[in-house]
């Protein structure tokens, strides 16, 4: 069963879609009036013209492309970024620029991926002791030390 999500989209562009069908993000696209340039080191919040509104229990993830990445060392701060049921602005992605080159986005580029999750909110149960593991307190590393 697919879920149903309500969007509007203010872009020129088509909708989100999945490449593959077994893709677990749909690509976003950059929704400009003209070309951005990204200066090393630099960051901007670009626009998508998209809007959605999830059900609740539900969260979109916003993360980077690998092959922006890889090729171009384009990715995404606040990553993955996190677009709550509750939000109906307009969903825009944080980018920079970690290479020594410029790089030029243009109008319908694709910036970033959207997955969509499911998610439970908790509730604190505050203890004086937690329950003991064979990993115990071991931190960054710690599990692949013998």
């Amino acid at each position: 069963m697919m879920l149903k999500v309500s969007i509007i989209n203010r872009s020129k562009h088509p909708l989100p879609s999945y490449e593959t069908s077994q893709s677990a993000g749909m690509d976003l696209r950059a929704d400009l009036n003209e070309p951005v340039v990204l200066k090393p080191g630099e960051r901007k919040l670009l626009p998508t013209g998209l809007y959605i509104a999830l059900p609740p229990g539900y969260e979109a993830q916003i993360r980077p492309r690998s092959g922006l990445a890889i090729k171009h060392g384009i990715t995404l701060l606040n990553t993955p970024g996190t677009v709550d049921a509750d939000y109906r602005g307009e969903i825009k992605i944080i980018m920079i620029n970690l290479s020594q080159e410029e790089f030029v986005i243009n109008d319908g580029d694709r910036i970033a991926q959207m997955v969509i999750n499911k998610f439970e909110q908790i509730q604190w149960h505050p203890v004086d002791e937690l329950d003991e593991t064979e990993r115990g307190a071991g931190g960054f590393g710690s599990t692949g030390k013998k």
